[in-house]
């Protein structure tokens, strides 16, 4: 059976979670609390302090506490939407300045190239804001490849880890959850998947903390290692 609709992850899976580690984590984290400070008003920016503040229990006129609670939330890898939101705003103006741009495996590269060829739909499921994958993908080694995406999803829609989710992307892509393959590095988002009912395949990316050699998954190092 083929499978016309592909869905992946990001960080260990097209691309390397050292760059975000290394690169994305760092440079928000220097800049997030004068970007708070600076556009504290602007609508969107006033939107998701009022969610932190929600979520950490803090008074959102408190536009320190606020920067620290995001900082905290940084150094601990926390998926808290509030926080991807805002990080996706400051690493904008990193993408938009060339500070950087953001990594992408060549063979992750070439594969979604070729499935998109083939007319397969591609589509992004990342802890990080919808805003933000989109802001990845059009700034990589590799060129804009946003045109090659059909749409993008975040924890807006559910935790990764959670087969509700898995289950709600279908719905919104319009598929039946067994004609979607799910690629990512982490067991637990596929397991979730596979609950769901959708097609799994593991990546294991040398240096990106990969995962052990047993997996109920079907499991390479690469995509051009992948049949679909």
């Amino acid at each position: 059976m083929r499978h016309p609709v592909i869905l992946t992850d990001i960080e260990g899976t097209t691309s390397s979670i050292t760059f975000v580690k290394d690169v994305l984590f760092p440079y928000a984290r220097e800049r997030i609390a004068a970007f708070v400070r600076e556009r504290a008003r602007e609508p969107q920016v006033a939107a998701q302090i009022a969610a932190t503040a929600r979520e950490a229990g803090i008074d959102a006129d408190d536009l320190d506490a606020v920067s620290e609670v995001l900082v905290q939330w940084i150094d601990e890898d926390r998926k808290a939407t509030p926080l991807k939101a805002l990080q996706g705003m400051v690493w904008q103006q990193g993408y938009e300045s060339g500070a950087f741009v953001a990594h992408v495996y060549p063979d992750a590269y070439e594969a979604l190239q070729r499935f998109h060829a083939e007319g397969r739909q591609l589509y992004v499921y990342s802890s990080g804001s919808v805003a933000a994958q989109r802001l990845y993908f059009a700034h990589t080694t590799c060129g804009d490849l946003t045109p090659l995406f059909s749409g993008y999803f975040d924890t807006t829609i559910g935790g990764k880890r959670e087969a509700a989710s898995y289950r709600r992307i279908a719905g919104e892509i319009g598929s039946a959850p067994g004609a979607i393959v799910f690629f990512s590095d982490i067991e637990a988002e596929l397991d979730a998947a596979a609950e769901a009912g959708m097609a799994t395949r593991l990546l294991r990316r040398e240096g990106d903390g990969a995962p052990s050699a047993a997996s109920r998954h079907p499991a390479s190092s690469g995509f051009d290692e992948v049949e679909v």
